[in-house]
């Protein structure tokens, strides 16, 4: 499948250098990051969260915790993950689990964690789960202007597992 339209669409109108990595087929965002060799600290993950009126989506790097209390303090409302229907629905061009992590390509609110800006360079799934887009970091975070952004994510328990 490659990049997904909407995705390929914001890319382009943005004018940002990128550079298209194929890797083997994985399932989750730590398998991405093993199977394509890149540190999991420097691949993007997207956490789409909803409340009973519209979606958010969260932005974390792979290797990390999303810390649900601290987004819903910071938002003052009840968050949940999105359910797959509307994950469905609001990434039609994408296979499912494989959202790219820039909600504006999509008309969504989008905060990301400050962690992400700790690496010079940025990998995130394009749609599918075979292909990633890399960057320089600066120009992930210029993508998410208009993002909020803060600290919600802990450093994963190997034991425990990804949280989202």
């Amino acid at each position: 499948m490659g990049i997904a339209m909407k995705l390929s669409d914001y890319l382009k109108a943005s004018a940002v250098q990128y550079d298209v990595v194929p890797h083997p087929h994985s399932g989750s965002s730590m398998q991405t990051a093993r199977a394509s060799n890149v540190p999991a600290q420097c691949l993007a993950k997207a956490v789409v969260l909803e409340d009973d009126t519209h979606a958010i989506m969260a932005v974390l790097p792979a290797s990390r915790r999303l810390r649900l209390g601290e987004l819903e303090a910071s938002n003052g409302r009840a968050l949940r993950l999105a359910s797959e229907r509307e994950l469905k629905s609001l990434f039609n061009d994408c296979e499912p689990g494989a959202v790219p992590p820039l909600g504006a390509a999509y008309g969504m609110e989008t905060i990301w964690d400050d962690s992400l800006s700790d690496q010079p360079e940025m990998y995130f799934e394009a749609g599918d789960h075979e292909t990633l887009v890399h960057m320089k970091t600066k120009d992930f975070i210029g993508l998410m202007k208009d993002a909020r952004h803060m600290a919600f994510s802990s450093q994963m328990d190997e034991e425990r597992g990804p949280l989202f």
